[in-house]
């Protein structure tokens, strides 16, 4: 047995004031290369990664981080949240400004910002953005996203330790869900042992746990629903969650009883396709290349049509965030950056195959932060 003790006890390495300065730093630079004057960050994984401060509750209030490419970070922030966000502040080394309740937060923030442009965090509310267009209409502003993709990218050695242990923590769970009954069993069912199976190898949030089994399977965005698994059905197994902060995805693809020849075929081809596109990681190359090795294997064998997703998004403070492994996409893969590969067969109203790894780059090729089996597992 799996000693869940060991998992979930280990601890990470804080992040430090340092870490925070030179995130900071990194992210001013970046903006400025970008020909921006600044970031405007909210509440959500930009602001933790910038400050490590996650406010209690998202509410209608502002809090606001800005950073512009010259001068001192500024966090505005509510006066009833003052005393958490000293903490932050102080540890961050950050100018702290408050608004009370009645007053306008817009006026306390605009001092901070000139006529220029500024990107803003992807979850901003948008009577936030609107309220600092009505202080200052001179001001434009652009999604985080689009102009600073890798902004979280690159992750450094105390970054991947954490997104590693996730990953461990995801592949014990998995290796315990193997022996529990699948057969006679709702979806949900499964995915309920899953779930407590990742809190008890350490995660503190599950994200999700999909459980597709026979048709259901052939759906990617199906998640789990009352359907009673059968002897003969594959399942797709996907989930995830958070431990220490940072995110595990995984899936494996496993059948109650002996497959079919047909069933064997597909898993193989998907598993030749994971596996390519793991081969073709390394620094340098853009990150549709690795869609397009993974795409060319199943479009080879005949179901290229069935292959209807990207092949992967990458990972870190949340469990979906750049860069992506798509067509379109020609940001270079770099040392540090995480991300899923995850190809997939979906044969409509008959099952679905899908095997995925959370995958870093490093100087010389790739690392799987997953080391559960690719081969059909065989459950009762």
């Amino acid at each position: 047995m799996t000693d869940s003790a060991s998992i979930g006890s280990d601890e990470p390495v804080p992040f430090t004031i340092d870490d925070f300065a030179a995130r900071l730093r990194r992210a001013a630079d970046a903006a400025a290369a970008e020909g921006l004057d600044g970031l405007l960050v909210t509440p959500g994984p930009d602001l933790l990664y910038l400050t490590g401060y996650a406010p209690v509750a998202i509410t209608e209030r502002l809090t606001l981080l800005v950073v512009p490419v010259d001068g001192e970070p500024s966090l505005v922030v509510p006066k009833l949240e003052r005393p958490d966000a000293e903490e932050a502040a102080g540890a961050v080394a950050l100018r702290l400004l408050d608004w009370a309740d009645g007053s306008d937060p817009y006026a306390t923030a605009a001092p901070l910002l000139g006529s220029g442009r500024y990107a803003v965090s992807d979850s901003a509310w948008a009577m936030h953005l609107l309220g600092l267009q009505d202080a200052l209409p001179r001001t434009s502003y652009a999604a985080m996203t689009a102009v600073l993709p890798m902004l979280r990218a690159i992750k450094d050695r105390d970054e991947l330790a954490r997104l590693a242990a996730a990953g461990a923590a995801a592949d014990a769970a998995y290796g315990e869900i193997l022996k529990v009954r699948f057969a006679g069993r709702s979806e949900r069912e499964v995915a309920g042992d899953l779930a407590a199976l990742l809190l008890r190898f350490g995660h503190s949030q599950v994200d999700f746990t999909v459980v597709g089994s026979g048709p259901n399977g052939a759906n990617p965005h199906h998640e789990i629903g009352d359907r009673i698994i059968d002897d003969g059905d594959m399942v797709v197994l996907d989930f995830g969650g958070l431990k220490h902060g940072y995110g595990s995805d995984t899936t494996r693809t496993v059948h109650v009883g002996e497959p079919t020849d047909e069933e064997r075929r597909v898993h193989d081809i998907v598993r030749h396709a994971q596996q390519t596109a793991f081969e073709a990681v390394r620094p340098g190359i853009a990150c549709q290349e690795i869609d397009r090795a993974a795409r060319a294997v199943i479009a080879e064998a005949g179901y290229g049509e069935y292959f209807i997703h990207r092949v992967g998004h990458g990972i870190g403070l949340t469990t979906h965030e750049p860069p992506y492994m798509v067509e379109g996409e020609e940001h270079l893969l770099r040392p540090g950056m995480c991300f899923s590969i995850e190809p997939g067969i979906y044969l409509p109203g008959r099952f679905g195959v899908r095997i995925e790894d959370i995958v870093t780059v490093e100087p010389d090729g790739g690392r799987r932060l997953n080391g559960t089996p690719h081969e059909m597992a065989i459950v009762e």
